[in-house]
């Protein structure tokens, strides 16, 4: 062997023989390493609360903590998605005050057990909306919209429903569904795969108290479901359109009315009895 290939040679047989002997996990970054992941979490908190002039009970620094020590690992609070209104993120919780007593809404992120933890920026926002196709990579988020009460500064879950979407996270908001006058809260998330966006509707038929029905609305470049009130109980319904396209336009041809079955537990159609959908 020439003189420079064996000065080549030891400083790399060195770094191989160095890696080789290191314990399986103990180089790896926050995605893959729970004791990491939770040490940053640590010390992000602790920045957070060193900077925080304004704290208040089960304000959102000490949501994130209950999280940490609460749920298994892996698990997040989200944030809304950048907008012009403001460019700093902020969580995706919101206060508010029914019949005295105080509640805290917040969207939850799960990682799937046996990938890697996931990254809350990889879940948000338009680009995020196609991790739906192939998320194993990043790692699966299963989203949970969850309702606490905040009594003497400590906090009680009383549910969490299920997101049925893995990526694209927008925005949160509360709204009336009018002819029922029924709180519901919207989860808007962008959809890149239709060209639109999706709202998981969460309604409050129960009162908040009670777990929510959910129900989807949708609008992308030929696919359209809105809310309708149908058989006029005290479940939303909606109606999904129709479309037919080609080369020079498209256009609307029909919409189908569908209506909650409580004894089926699906969304069904008089149009026909083998149409149904799970929200």
């Amino acid at each position: 062997m020439k003189p420079y290939l064996k000065f080549l040679a030891v400083p790399l047989l060195l770094i191989l023989l160095y890696n080789c002997g290191k314990e399986v996990g103990e180089s790896g970054d926050a995605a893959t390493s729970t004791a990491k992941d939770e040490e940053i979490r640590e010390y992000n908190i602790g920045v957070e609360k060193e900077q925080t002039k304004n704290r208040f009970p089960c304000d959102t620094i000490s949501l994130k903590e209950y999280i940490l020590d609460s749920y298994e690992p892996g698990t997040y609070l989200v944030e809304f998605d950048r907008t012009y209104t403001y460019n700093i993120p902020k969580s995706a919780v919101i206060y508010f005050n029914d019949a005295g007593t105080n509640y805290v809404l917040a969207v939850i992120a799960k990682s799937k057990t046996g990938e890697r933890n996931i990254e809350t920026k990889n879940v948000i926002g338009f680009e995020s909306s196609y991790i739906n196709l192939d998320s194993t990579k990043l790692g699966t988020a299963f989203f949970w919209l969850t309702l606490f009460e905040c009594k003497e500064s400590q906090f009680t879950r009383l549910w969490e429903s299920e997101v049925p979407i893995h990526g694209g996270f927008n925005r949160m908001t509360i709204k009336t569904w009018t002819p029922k006058n029924v709180k519901f809260v919207e989860l808007n998330y962008e959809d890149g795969i239709i060209s639109g966006h999706r709202n998981y509707n969460f309604f409050m038929v129960d009162g908040w108290r009670k777990p929510p029905h959910l129900m989807e609305t949708y609008v992308g470049l030929v696919l359209k479901r809105r809310l309708a009130l149908v058989n006029k109980d005290k479940f939303p319904d909606y109606l999904e359109f129709k479309f037919a396209e080609d080369s020079m336009r498209i256009r609307q041809i029909d919409s189908i009315p569908f209506y909650w079955s409580e004894k089926r537990q699906l969304y069904i159609t008089d149009r026909n009895p083998r149409w149904f959908r799970k929200f």
